[in-house]
């Protein structure tokens, strides 16, 4: 392996206070299917051979697929060490992929029994990927809302909501921006009765009739107006990004100016639309090989659109040779 995981045969934990913390991009989305960890593993490619030192994670411990798409077998150790507690330093699980920069943590031979890790496990987790010796941490979410996705998410720098041009795509991605919005909210509110009223709104048939943000907002305020701008701070600062995956016309292109729109609208959420993947049967056989996209149709749309959105992430983060320079 190179610059990215030079440190993961050591025994020391690795330190905070060593340098900047890597800049954390969650991968999700609520729906299988619709290219979350393609994404997630090109992204990884695509910045470490720009030059930074790039770690992948699959947090997908009940449906692991991120070593295949970065070209790594049957790892030996995984994530699975770090949940069952076999394991505590997460650079000793860093194994080497093909790609120069770029370190792998997988998700494989995980206890099916009990894959998920508990609330304190998943702190610690989270905790430890800020501490992790590189420029930027890929974390591949797994499919739904479920906490520890959520989480997830929620701590990252970036989280880009990855959706497909089709109605059950839309619906769940609204619907992970609604739970990830929601679990933030439970997070930020200090005051027991408003936090209470957080996670009766979570029920989308609860009785006082609460659907969206907006109207959870309205509940908050009138309940506790000191809440209620805690309220809006928080709902301010809380970004998800989109992408629009296999794009195959223009009206798939203006989806996620849609989703944006929609979003602000109804939720008051800020949703930034970064880009979309166009319909590509070079991804299709990037797939089948194992391989980078960028090395199957390097110069092909799909390809093309991946950097710009890979371009977009890396704004202000400086390449490990532009430090050294300065």
């Amino acid at each position: 392996m190179k610059r990215a995981v030079r440190s993961a045969s050591t025994e020391a934990t690795p330190n905070s206070s060593d340098g900047p913390r890597p800049r954390l991009i969650a991968v999700g989305g609520g729906k299988g299917g619709v290219g979350k960890t393609f994404l997630a593993a090109n992204l990884a490619i695509t910045l470490a051979r720009a030059g930074y030192r790039v770690i992948a994670i699959d947090t997908d411990v009940e449906g692991p697929n991120l070593h295949t798409l970065v070209g790594v077998k049957n790892p030996a150790r995984t994530l699975a060490d770090f949940i069952a507690g076999r394991e505590t330093n997460l650079l000793r699980l860093i194994v080497a992929t093909p790609t120069e920069n770029l370190g792998l943590i997988a998700a494989t031979q995980g206890n099916l029994a009990g894959a998920a890790p508990e609330a304190q496990r998943r702190a610690e987790l989270l905790a430890a990927l800020r501490r992790l010796p590189c420029d930027f941490v890929i974390v591949d979410c797994g499919a739904g809302a479920h906490a520890a996705t959520l989480d997830y998410f929620l701590v990252s720098d970036d989280g880009l909501i990855v959706v497909h041009p089709e109605p059950t795509s839309v619906e769940n991605a609204y619907t992970f921006v609604r739970a990830a919005f929601y679990r933030r909210m439970q997070a930020a509110l200090q005051k027991h009765d408003v936090r209470a009223l957080v996670r009766e709104a979570m029920d989308q048939r609860n009785a006082r009739g609460i659907k969206t943000p907006l109207d959870l907002l309205r509940e908050v305020e009138q309940m506790d107006p000191e809440e209620g701008q805690r309220f809006v701070e928080t709902m301010r600062r809380f970004r998800p990004r989109v992408v629009v995956n296999e794009v195959a016309t223009a009206e798939d292109v203006k989806l996620g100016f849609s989703i944006s729109s929609v979003c602000r609208r109804f939720f008051g959420i800020d949703a930034d639309y970064i880009g979309y993947l166009n319909r590509d049967a070079a991804v299709r056989e990037a797939v089948k090989q194992r391989r980078s996209l960028l090395d199957i149709a390097p110069d092909g749309d799909a390809a093309v659109y991946l950097r710009r959105i890979a371009r977009k992430l890396a704004e202000g983060v400086p390449l490990p040779s532009e430090e050294a320079a300065s």
